[in-house]
């Protein structure tokens, strides 16, 4: 090799130092300048996902407390396993209460009454019969002779008007319509209010001949 070709490459590449050096200082100038510490982004977003966490927590311990699944079921049963399921009484049942405290003594607890002395209620036709009549009669009493499935009876039946309150003498008397047999729709309160407004003029026993006026 001669002395010129080695003096040209020499030049070449000190030139090709040269210029990769400039190239190398422009990118330098180009770079954006880092910042101390850190970005605030990160922080910010990691104090909202604790607080959302925070106070989803409160949320659902507030909530979740009042939430049964099976109110958004409509497949699933409305009793939850083990609970006691309250059965509200009927107006009979209620009524049952009442005939043991104040009518089993004469009428007895099946009753059929007390023979020669005290008229039965199963099977009577007057227990069945047109209610205001036999509210009528358990409002202010009964006294003389009266016919009960083909037998008389000749006693007094004390007035229960002043002890017992309406929806009492509604639910003794259903109790008895729909008892031993019996069945004859229940009486309602508002009908005793009705037949105690209408005879709250009257201030002696009931007889049957009266009563049979009213109708069946």
């Amino acid at each position: 090799m001669s002395a010129n070709d080695s003096n040209f490459r020499a030049e070449q590449a000190g030139a090709s130092d040269e210029s990769i050096q400039q190239v190398h200082a422009r990118l330098q100038t180009t770079k954006p300048e880092k910042t101390d510490g850190y970005s605030k982004l990160p922080l910010v977003l990691l104090g909202l996902m604790c607080s959302a966490i925070f106070f989803g927590s409160i949320y659902l311990a507030h909530y979740s407390l009042r939430f049964d699944p099976l109110v958004y079921s409509e497949h699933a049963s409305r009793e939850k396993p083990g609970a006691v399921k309250i059965v509200p009484l009927t107006r009979a049942q209620l009524g049952k209460k009442v005939f043991d405290a104040t009518c089993i003594t004469c009428h007895q607890a099946n009753g059929l009454g007390v023979p020669g002395q005290y008229p039965p209620l199963a099977g009577s036709e007057w227990a069945q019969g047109n209610e205001e009549r036999v509210i009528r009669i358990v409002l202010h009493g009964l006294n003389g002779p009266i016919t009960v499935e083909g037998k008389e009876f000749n006693n007094v039946m004390a007035p229960l008007g002043a002890a017992l309150k309406d929806e009492q003498i509604a639910n003794a008397l259903s109790y008895v319509r729909s008892s031993w047999g019996n069945k004859a729709p229940e009486v309602q309160p508002e009908t005793v209010a009705k037949v105690r407004a209408d005879t709250a003029s009257r201030s002696g026993y009931w007889t049957a001949a009266e009563l049979q006026k009213i109708g069946n």
